[in-house]
């Protein structure tokens, strides 16, 4: 029995050896823009010491057998909540917040969230607890981290908790959650297997651990915490919307193939209908909590790359140029400038901002439309003018309101009022933010607020 028993315990020991092996190189094979390099150096830190401490086991196990305790699960079923598509802004991986052990502080669809995950057998998750002191049951669990998330300066506050159940969980404690907690479903997609974002940008599809019991509830923290103030600014500055049947009328202009592609593929206000998305004395605001934002913001540096001689097929004209002709031209820039025409060749920005328009209405604040038309004013060319003209008609500006979470955030270099106002507006309407100004959100995510951004590549006017 004692030899059958080692055994057990010895495979045990080695599986959890190759799990550990296996989600490793799945944590390093995900993109920085998906994990943050923070984040990820402390889910590798801790897949490691798992993997010293099996080793260390298997030179013990022969001789002493005994159940195996190891937390490789619990890893996976993190790894896996992070590789949920509308996981975003991932700023703290498995750290506390407030005396409360947190596995993940991110964006889900916009909205600032918390999330424990649990890997525990459904069978030994109990509400009230036992006679041990140490056994304090589901309910006063959840209670500490709703109040710890109450209790968070505004932030770090999340919106909601979600509660991950790699295993399932029991009728009885189901229930008990959504009476005592007011906790509902919420659905994320459970896969058969995973697909990772590779830094290589190739798409590897890898065998991993199913969750097909896996259960997942939201417990709403309070109203207002994400900083959507009662009263919604009455009135936006609205430009002359073209009609998408106007596309056509410029064609005979030099526009540039990506932004006409861009434009082309976006979703006019002008055509959309979606009830959710609301914009006429008043500015749109969700009417359903919780849903994915209808809304994508641009921020200067966006609107600039989408304009810009780069993007717009005079690349190849620019780098045929004298190179003292170009150091001329550029000055001090000129490194930064070829180095992004050279970028463009290989990975066209057009592929990047493909993704930020899908089904999504384009805005941008007043204090981005105000530089914006200052940059172009100073630095553009003609056509860069043109296009630029071009584009704005087909944007909302709307009105700088930024997130009472993101100006609470101390005013620094790093941290300049500026680009507060320009995240927060986008943060106010759950609007991810496009951007190139990834020191800005590195900035915030030091902070350990979660920031919903698109990041693309810098591109800068050429006098085109």
């Amino acid at each position: 029995m004692e030899k059958r028993e080692s055994a057990a315990t010895a495979f045990a020991v080695e599986d959890a050896k190759r799990r550990c092996a296996a989600l490793s190189d799945r944590l390093q094979r995900l993109t920085n823009t998906k994990l943050p390099p923070s984040p990820k150096t402390t889910l590798s830190r801790l897949i490691h010491s798992e993997l010293t401490f099996l080793h260390r086991l298997s030179a013990t196990s022969h001789s002493s057998p005994s159940p195996l305790s190891s937390n490789i699960g619990h890893l996976e079923a993190v790894v896996h909540v992070l590789q949920q598509p509308s996981i975003t802004g991932v700023s703290r991986v498995c750290k506390p917040i407030n005396s409360i052990y947190v596995d993940i502080v991110c964006s889900l669809n916009g909205n600032p969230v918390w999330f424990i995950v649990s890997d525990r057998n459904p069978r030994y998750i109990s509400w009230d607890g036992g006679s041990c002191d140490k056994d304090k049951g589901l309910k006063q669990k959840v209670q500490h981290v709703v109040d710890a998330a109450r209790q968070s300066p505004v932030t770090l506050r999340p919106s909601s908790i979600l509660l991950f159940f790699s295993n399932g969980l029991s009728g009885n404690v189901y229930q008990k959650l959504r009476s005592e907690f007011g906790a509902v479903d919420l659905e994320m997609e459970r896969f058969s297997y995973e697909e990772l974002e590779l830094e290589d940008k190739w798409t590897n599809v890898v065998l991993g651990r199913l969750f097909p019991d896996a259960c997942v509830v939201e417990i709403e923290v309070g109203k207002d915490t994400h900083g959507m103030e009662k009263n919604i600014p009455e009135s936006a500055r609205i430009g002359d919307l073209v009609s998408c049947k106007k596309h056509d009328e410029h064609s005979d202009l030099n526009l540039g193939s990506s932004l006409c592609s861009f434009v082309s593929g976006m979703k006019c206000w002008c055509c959309s209908s979606d009830d959710n998305v609301v914009l006429e004395v008043g500015l749109l605001k969700q009417s359903r909590r919780g849903a994915e934002s209808k809304l994508v913001n641009f921020d200067t540096t966006a609107m600039v790359a989408i304009v810009s001689g780069i993007s717009n097929g005079s690349t190849e004209k620019l780098l045929a140029r004298p190179e003292s002709e170009l150091r001329g031209r550029f000055k001090g820039n000129y490194d930064f400038v070829i180095a992004q025409l050279i970028f463009e060749i290989s990975d066209s920005i057009k592929t990047k901002m493909k993704m930020s328009k899908e089904d999504k209405n384009p805005i941008h604040s007043e204090l981005v439309r105000l530089e914006f038309q200052e940059l172009i004013s100073m630095c553009g060319g003609p056509n860069e003018k043109l296009r630029a003209e071009y584009f704005l008609k087909f944007l909302k500006v709307v009105p700088d309101c930024p997130s009472t979470r993101l100006m609470s955030l101390p005013t620094t270099r790093k941290l300049a009022l500026k680009n507060k106002v320009v995240f927060g507006t986008g943060d106010y309407w759950y609007a991810p933010t496009v951007t190139a100004n990834m020191a800005f959100v590195r900035a915030v995510s030091q902070t350990g607020m979660s920031l919903f951004v698109i990041e693309h590549r810098p591109r800068a006017l050429t006098g085109d």
